[in-house]
């Protein structure tokens, strides 16, 4: 019976069974590494990147520079009057780099082309703590839905729209208020020479 069961456990031992799952941590706080920004032109971030990621491997870093982000954010913003998601940059200008900080690692970012320096300290730069990684960079939770994008108003309190839906289409107004909570804004409307709030959707409304 011990044969048959020593038999039985050299087949299950010899099977090339998959390795089990390793998720990775919730925070992007607990990686290796600590977090920090770094200043680059802004609209050059894709590129800074790109430079920053060449340089890595080319100079065999990658045991102490291990991933550079550029936050992004997906928000809802109005297009042709209709409400489009699109991913914009959350700080132009900006990048965050988690790695571990010394004279070499420093070197590596600091002189890559197109970064004007880290934030804080040139020489000594302060990482990010737990509370600002998870703010910018979110913290995965399997049962959480993906969270629903920000809503980014194209205009501004003050500037002057065309109304393209309604009764009051084909006028002019000056968006005297922006509520994004219930998608709605103020605008005043030239009305038989008088200025008329009326209360609008975002659809209803273009730049002028």
């Amino acid at each position: 019976m011990s044969d048959v069961s020593d038999v039985a456990q050299d087949q299950v031992e010899g099977l090339d069974l998959p390795a089990p799952e390793v998720l990775p941590p919730a925070s992007p706080f607990d990686l290796p590494g600590a977090w920090y920004v770094i200043h680059s032109y802004s609209g050059y971030e894709n590129k800074v990147k790109a430079n920053l990621e060449t340089r890595i491997r080319s100079m065999h870093r990658e045991d102490a520079i291990f991933e550079v982000v550029i936050p992004m954010e997906d928000v809802v913003e109005i297009k042709s009057g209709r409400k489009v998601t699109v991913a914009r940059k959350q700080f132009p200008g900006y990048l965050l780099v988690r790695m571990f900080m010394d004279d070499d690692s420093w070197a590596v970012v600091r002189n890559t082309p197109g970064v004007t320096g880290f934030v804080g300290n040139a020489n000594k730069p302060t990482p990010l703590s737990r509370r600002e990684v998870e703010r910018i960079l979110g913290v995965r939770k399997d049962t959480e839905e993906k969270k629903a994008p920000r809503f980014k108003p194209e205009w501004e309190v003050g500037e002057t729209v065309r109304v393209v839906e309604g009764p009051f289409a084909d006028f002019n107004g000056v968006i005297e208020d922006i509520n994004v909570d219930q998608s709605k804004v103020r605008v005043l409307v030239d009305i038989f020479g008088r200025e008329t709030p009326v209360e609008l959707g975002f659809e209803q409304i273009q730049k002028f």
